[in-house]
């Protein structure tokens, strides 16, 4: 039976880990579907790119950082327990990686390809398994400080702080880093349309990373006796929320529509397993809203280029799911207890800062050293032909 409950485990995670995979293709299109048509092929190339970088990074360093595990050992030792350790390792690289594939969506158009490359791998071979480690491995004293402090650990089950918060704070210090788009912001205050190039692109990536996020969020337990029906319902309550709130904050756009329900699954990470259902709806329609909100006057009124609008999107959605947990996970609310709002806020505060903090470092000392935007031609011309050379329609360049 101990044999039997072990290899369950592994098969267990190892299909979360795929499920989580998969949602790396979703990132994929939603940026393809929402950069212009000549950014298209970077915007596929960079995720799947990023995602073998990650993994290298991870393996070797990010994952013993955050968790004191050594793969460099034998074969023989590593295929103990069915293989747990290492589909536990897979499954976690798939948060790891969803950093720079998140930071990938603010920073599009015009971040040069191989410094983005380097800043995927110190990102995660350093910068968010710190953070990781803290979260979720009791590293360096911070959580029994929080218990012994504000009542409670920092609770984040699933990542929204861990994964989304930080990975939105470090694209928005790489979008500053990089600064508009040229042609985005006129010296006389305008603003150029820069519409989608392909909303059914965009709906196909909002649709994959939705349907990934159940194995996000329930294969989070890691392992097969701790799965909660819980947790499945409250993220589908809170992708619910945040397509309703989208809709009617946005007033049909579909941008908005199908960014709905990545902003309410964004908020429930954390508190998927301790909320009530209503909860739930009430934590993903607050996010649909404020992602709908602060889009717009992340882009209209700050002036900030953030293509894909990531910032909003997990960074400040994400920060909301943490702090929301401290607030909707409280028994007198309907949820299960366990949290407080103090420690949710540290926590989530904390998160931000190690993001900010990293994120300038990282990118800072790139700008710095070898540069990490497209020369003005290179960026007219688009990042497929000037990087990849070649477009995601050849026929058009070629004149057939």
């Amino acid at each position: 039976m101990e044999n039997l409950k072990t290899s369950s485990d592994a098969l267990f995670i190892l299909l979360g880990a795929v499920m989580v995979l998969a949602m790396h293709s979703g990132f994929a299109f939603l940026e393809l579907g929402t950069v212009r048509k000549k950014n298209q092929v970077n915007a596929l190339v960079k995720i799947l790119c990023d995602f073998a970088v990650s993994t290298v990074a991870y393996f070797f360093i990010g994952y013993a950082l955050a968790y004191g595990v050594n793969f460099m050992t034998g074969a023989e030792r590593l295929a103990e327990k069915s293989g747990y350790e290492l589909v536990r390792f897979f499954f976690l690289l798939t948060f790891a990686a969803a950093v720079p594939a998140i930071v990938s969506g603010g920073i599009a158009e015009r971040a040069r390809f191989n410094p983005q490359l380097a800043a995927t791998f110190l990102l995660v071979g350093f910068v968010y398994p710190f953070f990781e480690g803290i979260a979720w491995n009791d590293k360096y004293g911070v959580q029994a400080w929080l218990a012994a402090s504000a009542g409670a650990r920092f609770h984040d089950f699933a990542g929204s702080v861990v994964v989304h918060a930080v990975g939105g704070w470090i694209g928005l210090t790489a979008v500053l880093l990089l600064g508009a788009r040229r042609g985005r912001y006129t010296k006389e205050g305008g603003i150029a349309a820069h519409p989608p190039s392909s909303i059914p692109f965009l709906a196909l990536g909002a649709w994959i990373l939705s349907v990934g996020w159940f194995g996000f969020n329930v294969m989070s337990a890691q392992t097969i006796d701790k799965i909660s029906g819980l947790v499945a319902v409250n993220s589908l309550m809170a992708m619910a929320g945040g397509i309703i709130a989208a809709l009617i904050a946005g007033r049909n756009d579909p941008g908005f529509v199908h960014n709905g329900p990545l902003a309410g699954l964004v908020a429930i990470c954390a508190g998927s397993d301790i909320m009530h259902p209503a909860g739930a709806l009430a934590t993903g329609a607050v996010a649909g809203a404020l992602f709908v909100v602060m889009f717009t006057v992340t882009q209209n009124r700050l002036k900030i280029d953030d293509v894909l609008g990531v910032w909003p999107l997990h960074g400040l959605c994400g920060a909301w799911g943490g702090i929301a947990a401290g607030i909707f996970g409280l028994k007198s609310m309907g949820g299960l207890g366990g949290v407080t709002f103090m420690a949710q806020l540290a926590g989530t505060l904390l998160g931000i800062g190690v993001a900010v903090v990293g994120g300038l470092l990282v990118y800072g000392v790139l700008k710095q050293a070898v540069g990490i935007r497209l020369g003005q031609e290179d960026e007219f011309q688009g990042s497929d032909l000037s990087i990849h050379k070649i477009g995601a329609t050849p026929e058009r360049e070629a004149g057939w």
